[in-house]
């Protein structure tokens, strides 16, 4: 007699994908040789350029167009006086390879620690977010709200679709809409699933949408404006190129997110998370029901306002107001305080309801942390640069379509090890764009593909915000993988073929 059956495998929790690619990017540091790039800063106070060799020694030289001309830096002056360039900038032909850093046992298990102290304000940001989200769940604002929208929205779900995509997308194109879209997961998810669609539909919605934006970028000035002025052109060179693909990327998406939605709609057993629906609804649905009516009263709608003109202080705020994590944070903090006022709670309830709501997102807060280890860990190794080198090598000597196709590969390479947008920007720009010029290519064209590879590759990349998002949305990365490659590869298609014929405009 079977005393007990087998136990299901299950795919490992993000905390654990995290720690196995920390793990194997410290093992990386062991064979990757270890490398640096001088780099080169400047200093406003004095106007002197500071040069930093792969030793950390540095030295001033007066800040002049002939030092960068000299420095094979094929920049304006002007582009570091007036602020366009702020970061520091990698000088062309001084890679050096340096003794190996290799990262122990005792350097893993400080970097997640580390990780946590250099995400705080992300962290912060997310806590209070998750307890507002109590609030207003224990005032049945939401369920009121819900309630409210789905009558409205009867046979034409998939609208709610299409409006939060393309809103998203907007963000994503025009000023970077990404790690913000943490707080849309908790107030959308339970939307999308009254209103029949699975979770995953809420994901690609939502990150998809500003991932799309941010890959296809117009105008967003983390990744296109400061790749193009640490490349030396104008961001609007090739602007309306962009628009025309970004549109059609975004209606390719769409289609794909349809035709998964519809089949999900026809049997919910198609659904890439149907095991795991039930746990899914317990979360974002645990205090709704649908048999009862809950009356969206003055309290209630007031709640729902102060909530929805937070999100629009937000947009306004990240767009034009130069905000950060630090206002962000302020902003709901400052949210919260209205909502106890007005939620009728006692003074005790309302306290702990918040402090409640936050500790059911210690588990993403955790994951951020996680995450930054890894790259701590890579930065730590000096791997970045040698990585970096070895691409160069691969590309040079490349020709016509051909070396815009292997930019696109060696951006989505990099991508994967390097995913901050401005970080990756002003560390190739300098030495990939003039590349471009030695085989009769607009520099464009190496703009475009650092945009389309890199964000093509943040539809997965682990070190990314992919798996802080999945951890909100309960939802595993094999279930992402199976959903997202098949969309992924039809991006890549996209994006060699626009290559291609932006080589020829």
């Amino acid at each position: 007699m079977i005393l007990s059956q087998k136990k299901k495998r299950e795919f490992p929790t993000a905390f654990t994908v995290l720690f196995i690619i920390l793990i194997l990017a410290a093992i990386l540091t062991y064979i990757v040789p270890s490398g640096k790039f001088s780099r080169l800063t400047y200093d406003e106070s004095t106007r002197d350029f500071i040069i930093t060799d792969h030793n950390d020694e540095t030295k001033a030289i007066p800040a002049t167009q002939e030092v960068l001309n000299d420095l094979h830096i094929q920049l304006d002056l002007s582009k570091f006086e007036d602020g366009t360039i702020k970061k520091p900038i990698a000088i062309p032909g001084t890679y050096v390879q340096i003794e190996q850093q290799p990262q122990g046992v005792v350097d893993v298990i400080k970097s997640p620690i580390i990780g946590v102290m250099d995400s705080v304000d992300i962290m912060i940001f997310v806590l209070i977010l998750g307890g507002i989200i109590g609030l207003v769940n224990k005032v049945g604002a939401f369920d009121a709200g819900i309630g409210a929208l789905s009558k409205k929205t009867k046979g034409k779900e998939f609208i709610l679709v299409v409006l939060v995509f393309a809103l998203t997308t907007l963000g994503g194109t025009t000023f970077g809409l990404a790690e913000e879209t943490i707080a849309f997961y908790p107030i959308l998810m339970p939307i999308f699933l009254i209103s029949g669609f699975d979770a995953i539909t809420c994901i690609a919605a939502i990150y998809m949408g500003s991932s799309i934006g941010t890959m296809f970028s117009t105008v967003n000035p983390f990744s296109v404006v400061i790749a193009s002025n640490a490349a030396g052109i104008n961001f609007t060179s090739g602007l309306k190129f962009r628009i025309v693909v970004l549109i059609i990327g975004s209606i390719i998406t769409l289609a794909y997110m349809y035709w998964y939605a519809k089949k999900v709609n026809q049997d919910p057993k198609n659904s890439l998370v149907y095991d795991e629906s039930e746990r899914i609804r317990e979360r974002f649905l645990k205090d709704y029901d649908p048999d009862k009516v809950i009356e969206f009263t003055l309290r209630r709608k007031l709640i729902f306002l102060v909530f929805t003109v937070a999100f629009l202080i937000l947009v306004w705020g990240v767009a034009v107001g130069g905000w950060w994590f630090e206002e962000m944070s302020a902003l709901f903090l400052g949210v919260a305080i209205i909502i106890m006022v007005l939620s009728g709670l006692s003074e005790k309830d309302a306290v702990n309801t918040f402090v409640a709501g936050a500790a059911d997102l210690i588990g993403v807060v955790l994951t951020i942390g996680l995450a930054r280890a890894i790259n701590i860990v890579m930065d730590n190794g000096m791997i970045s640069d040698t990585l970096l080198n070895y691409s160069i090598n691969t590309i040079t000597g490349m020709s016509g379509s051909l070396f815009a196709i292997a930019q696109l590969v060696v951006f989505s390479f990099l991508g994967f090890f390097i995913p901050s947008s401005s970080g990756l920007a002003v560390l190739t720009m300098p030495i990939m764009a003039p590349l471009a010029d030695s085989v009769g290519l607009s520099r464009e064209v190496v703009i475009n593909a650092y945009n389309w590879g890199q964000g093509l590759m943040a539809f997965i990349t682990p070190t990314g915000l992919i798996l802080v998002t999945l951890e909100m949305a309960e939802t595993t990365f094999n279930k992402w993988l199976k959903y997202i490659m098949p969309l992924m590869i039809i991006m890549g298609i996209y994006s060699v073929v626009a290559l291609i014929i932006g080589t020829m405009i």
